[in-house]
């Protein structure tokens, strides 16, 4: 061989090791980057933990902050908002009734009928949605319009000039003063209507409802979740508390009124009313947060409210697995030039969240579709698609396991955890039944969630005790609750119980 044919050959064998060499460079990239994306996921999981031992503290810090809320007005990050709801169905209430929804641009009518032994004979459901320049003009044109819908809606249904009670779900921030009055704190929700607040929203409907010449007027003024507490009470008298889990969550119980400290000499016919925790704003040192959720507070209007709605809530599931995911793009590049796509806040609906996290097809099929046609994210690999997976399952299940910490707090504050001691320090037997109404579509409509959160109930409780607790769904406590409510309050009505 010449020195032309050596030379060509040395040539070509150092281009092949240059080759191999970026090959090996390659891939040896490839796996530090995906170590890296491994590590991001370890760190996240191991921060978003939540052992049995943490759950219990839980627990601990919800009851000390019930019992604060319940001292003094500012007391606690928990407001227990005195509802004056001081009776509940029996299941023995009978005749027609009316009530209205209103919690965002669209409101409902309703008319329910209902019969002995709780049953309801017939519901009839009417939705309205409220025009744009209603909702930033003036409190009277905006119940005018309420009024008149319902006024179509009862002459429609029932024709007769009789007097009906009406339950009035409010789902916007009201300080109560009594089971049918109460004044708006504030607006929520995109309503701006300046001339409201302060006002008593029930006084300004009935005299709404007065003007349209509808003999209607509002026996109950209630939110959704101590609408849930009154249709969970209707079919079942062991039910002592309420929790929604959806898009927002909230919780409310039966509260003996000696307890009520705060409004020392408090006196009610049952000895008891319904309290309103607003528990979306509870917060605990022992609650597992990560920088996730740091930076999901400070991108919302809110900031350094509702901390545990944050972590437990349909709004935000989502949104806390997007940063993950970004994070992991932007460090790792596992998801190569798509990075991008995962910047912008929300992307992630919880709605998506829970159909990646339940896609069980072996090549993980709808998370393929998802983040290609939601997230504009093609051709993920099969091993990158399992850790968006496992993303989701982690928080998916840190929000089940916290939200049932939540209600054993209730538990616990009523006696009925099964310790030794009831936070009241008095001793007791064995635990009661206990039944919880529960609503929204995080617990409805997503198994998963569903799962963790009665399997951490267990983890809490013990076998036994758990056995002796019932979460109960229910359906429409805004919209039957209520008619249930103006049921009970009605001045043509004995009390119910509580």
């Amino acid at each position: 061989m010449g020195r032309v044919g050596l030379g060509v050959a040395a040539g070509c064998a150092a281009v092949t090791c240059a080759i191999a060499a970026a090959l090996v460079a390659r891939r040896a990239s490839a796996r530090a980057r995906w170590r890296r994306a491994v590590a991001l996921l370890r760190e996240f999981e191991e921060g978003c933990a939540t052992p049995p031992a943490r759950l219990r503290q839980v627990v601990d810090a919800m009851v000390v902050e019930m019992h604060a809320g319940l001292a003094s007005d500012g007391g606690s990050k928990l407001k227990m908002l005195l509802t004056f709801v001081d009776a509940l169905p029996t299941g023995n209430e009978e005749g027609i009734y009316y009530a209205i929804d209103l919690g965002g641009t669209n409101f409902r009518v309703l008319r329910v009928e209902v019969g002995a032994r709780s049953m309801i004979i017939s519901r009839k459901v009417e939705n309205q949605p409220i025009p744009e320049e209603l909702t930033k003009g003036t409190m009277e044109e905006l119940f005018n319009f309420v009024a008149l819908t319902l006024k179509n809606f009862v002459e429609r249904e029932d024709g007769k000039d009789e007097r009906r009670a009406l339950g009035f779900t409010f789902s916007f921030p009201v300080r109560q003063t009594s089971v049918s009055s109460g004044s708006l704190i504030r607006w929520t929700k995109g309503f701006s209507i300046e001339d409201a607040v302060g006002k008593d929203v029930a006084q300004c409907l009935n005299e709404a409802l007065a003007r349209s010449g509808l003999d209607v007027r509002v026996t109950a003024l209630v939110n959704d979740t101590v609408g849930t507490l009154a249709l969970g009470h209707y079919h079942d008298e062991d039910t002592v508390a309420a929790v929604i889990i959806g898009a927002g969550t909230n919780a409310c119980y039966i509260e003996r009124t000696d307890a009520i400290i705060k409004c020392q000499g408090l006196l009610t016919n049952s000895g008891g009313m319904v309290v309103n925790m607003e528990w979306g704003n509870f917060w605990s040192s022992h609650l597992p947060r990560t920088p996730y959720d740091i930076s999901l507070d400070d991108e919302t209007q809110n900031r350094n409210d509702q901390g545990f709605e944050k972590m437990i809530s349909g709004i935000y599931l989502g949104e806390v697995a997007r940063l993950v995911l970004h994070r992991m793009a932007l460090e790792s590049d596992v998801f190569g030039d798509a990075a991008d796509n995962l910047s912008t806040p929300f992307t992630l609906s919880t709605p998506l969240l829970a159909a990646i996290r339940e896609d069980d097809s072996q090549d993980l099929s709808e998370v393929r579709r998802i983040l290609h046609h939601h997230l504009k994210m093609p051709d993920v690999p099969l091993k990158t698609r399992r850790l968006v997976v496992k993303v989701c399952d982690i928080v998916t299940r840190r929000a089940a396991r916290l939200a049932a910490a939540g209600i054993v707090g209730i538990l616990k504050k009523l006696g009925r955890d099964g310790s030794g001691v009831a936070s009241t320090g008095r001793m007791r037997g064995q635990p009661k039944r206990t039944v919880v109404a529960i609503e929204g579509g995080l617990y409805q409509g997503y198994p998963v969630f569903r799962e963790y959160l009665d399997e951490a109930l267990v983890e809490i409780l013990g076998e036994e005790v758990a056995q002796t607790v019932t979460l109960r769904v229910t359906e429409d406590g805004s919209g039957i609750g209520a008619a249930l409510l103006a049921a009970v309050h009605s001045s043509n009505r004995q009390q119910g119980s509580i």
